[in-house]
């Protein structure tokens, strides 16, 4: 007989995901409530740095104190996604969500009414921890919600939401810092924070067959790895990439992580099943996450601030030039979904996002200091597209290749590569322009001040044709890693990736709307 585990009430059949909510109303809900988490967590992500001026006239406090209030966010989100997931494979994947949306909640509420910026530091901290478990526990509620086509559906829309929430943090966040203030800004995001519990109480319940020990010391190895690594990548550009505090930070990094696989080897219930990393569909679908970010995050970040200081463009035609690359991530994520759903290899889809990025990034070498509209739209479309697609699709392919108690687990991993991804590739990418430019232009710090847009009164031909090669010269290597990565890609996921690795049937129930065939 098949042993089962009762969570919260709920009876769970031993190997297999929860049976279906009893009613589409339930379904429905559940998956609104995922996709606000999906909004919001990434909409505080890149929008926070909007009111760091603002916050900075009320509160004080050094560069390094306010730029904390942001990266003590999303260093705390990314190191904890995967810990976060495996937690809820152990403990219950709604129990995780419904924690995390708590802290996320009481933490931003605190964050609206902190008294000092190193008081705002650690509320934004707890914030990220939180943030971790909503992606976490979000990403594997509906992988254990939903099966077959319903599944694709639900990370289409999962896609959608997540690019919402990046592209246009900074223009709502920036709204409403200007309408009522940088505290009601925290105060709405806290509001959320609140829905988000409320929505846990039409989730259903699941976990792991069995509950094991908390892989304490690959959880630490790991979170140590991730902090080396982020934070020796960001002083590159301050320091150099030959810097010592630079090497110190890296090398720390990745010998964490070298210890981080000594130590899951050994562990009888690790927070990462290395299996998962061994080749094979679900790796080639995280290399499509972290080859997505490689293509599209540095442009997304970058580009206005070029558009702006050697284009001369004011910040909202910029930002208007940019929908091109952003309104394609609204619109074709469910067309994806659709595509999938009608038979098409969703390994045919995901080569084809890739190569469209690859392209974007090749044609952006177009870009000059005149370049307009017409010079720019049809790479910018081609790189949005390629997002929108890669988007729609990643998510849900890659948990059909992960046995039903490791989705938690899974969803952290993809959440903190994608997450750690953005971070290095942003991180990386402004160094290798500083880095490009600085034996032209007089050294590191004036390549930094022409990078971040000031490129000052004087010698400004001079200095936007340098600024501008760099530019190329990062395009090509982008479009090149990205091409390189395509063929890597469809060798891993192979004609396999219409069926799930784990074959074991999966309870269906009339009438519910969650669970359809495929």
């Amino acid at each position: 007989m098949s042993q089962s585990r009762k969570l919260d009430g709920a009876e769970l059949p031993s190997g297999a995901p929860p049976p279906p909510t009893g009613s589409r109303v339930k379904a429905g809900l559940t998956l609104g409530s995922v996709l606000l988490g999906y909004l919001i967590v990434p909409m505080a992500m890149s929008g926070t740095s909007v009111a760091l001026p603002r916050i900075a006239a009320d509160l004080g406090g050094s560069g390094g104190a306010l730029q904390w209030v942001v990266t003590g966010y999303f260093l705390a989100a990314s190191c904890l996604m995967l810990v976060a997931g495996s937690l809820g494979d152990l403990f219950g994947r709604r129990r995780i969500f419904r924690v995390g949306a708590a802290l996320y909640a009481l933490s931003t509420f605190g964050a609206a009414l902190a008294p000092h910026v190193l008081v705002l530091d650690v509320a934004r901290t707890l914030s990220g921890v939180g943030a971790a478990g909503v992606m976490a526990g979000g990403g594997a509620v509906l992988a254990s919600t939903f099966q077959g086509a319903a599944r694709i559906r639900a990370f289409a829309m999962v896609g959608t939401t997540v690019g919402v929430g990046l592209a246009f943090g900074p223009t709502f966040a920036g709204w409403l810092v200007s309408t009522v203030g940088w505290r009601e800004m925290f105060a709405a995001f806290a509001a959320a924070g609140v829905l988000l519990v409320a929505g846990t109480l039409f989730m259903s319940e699941s976990a792991a067959e069995q509950r094991s020990r908390f892989d304490l010391a690959g959880s630490v190895t790991f979170m140590l790895g991730i902090i080396g690594l982020m934070y020796g990548t960001n002083l590159v550009a301050s320091s150099g990439w030959a810097s010592p505090k630079v090497l110190g930070c890296v090398g720390a990094g990745l010998l964490m992580f070298v210890l981080f696989v000594v130590v899951e080897r050994r562990a009888h219930t690790p927070v990462l099943d290395l299996d998962l990393l061994r080749g094979g569909p679900f790796t080639g679908w995280l290399l499509a996450a972290l080859t997505t970010a490689v293509g599209t995050v540095g442009v997304l970040v970058y580009l206005p601030t070029y558009l702006q200081g050697a284009g001369g463009y004011s910040a909202g035609d910029a930002g208007t030039m940019m929908l091109a690359m952003t309104l394609p991530v609204l619109l074709v994520p469910p067309l994806a979904g659709k595509l999938v759903n009608q038979g098409t290899p969703p390994r045919l889809l995901i080569i084809l996002a890739i190569g469209l990025i690859a392209g974007g990034n090749a044609w952006l070498t177009v870009l000059a200091p005149g370049s307009g509209v017409a010079n720019l739209a049809g790479p910018l479309v081609l790189i949005g597209v390629g997002n929108g697609l890669a988007a729609a699709l990643i998510d849900a392919q890659a948990m059909e290749h992960v046995a039903p108690d490791r989705v938690g687990m899974a969803s952290g991993l993809l959440n903190t590569m994608r997450g750690g991804a953005n971070a290095l590739v942003l991180a990386i990418f402004g160094a290798l322009l500083i880095t490009l430019m600085e034996s032209s232009v007089g050294g590191r710090e004036v390549a930094g001040r022409i990078a971040a847009g000031d490129l000052g009164d004087g010698r400004t031909e001079f200095l936007t044709a340098r600024y501008t090669e760099a530019w190329h010269v990062v395009l090509w290597a982008v479009a090149g890693l990205c091409a390189g990565s395509a063929l890597v890609i469809h060798r891993l996921i192979g004609p396999r990736s219409a069926h799930r690795a784990d074959p074991a049937p999966v309870p269906q129930s009339a009438g519910t709307g969650a669970n359809e065939k495929e």
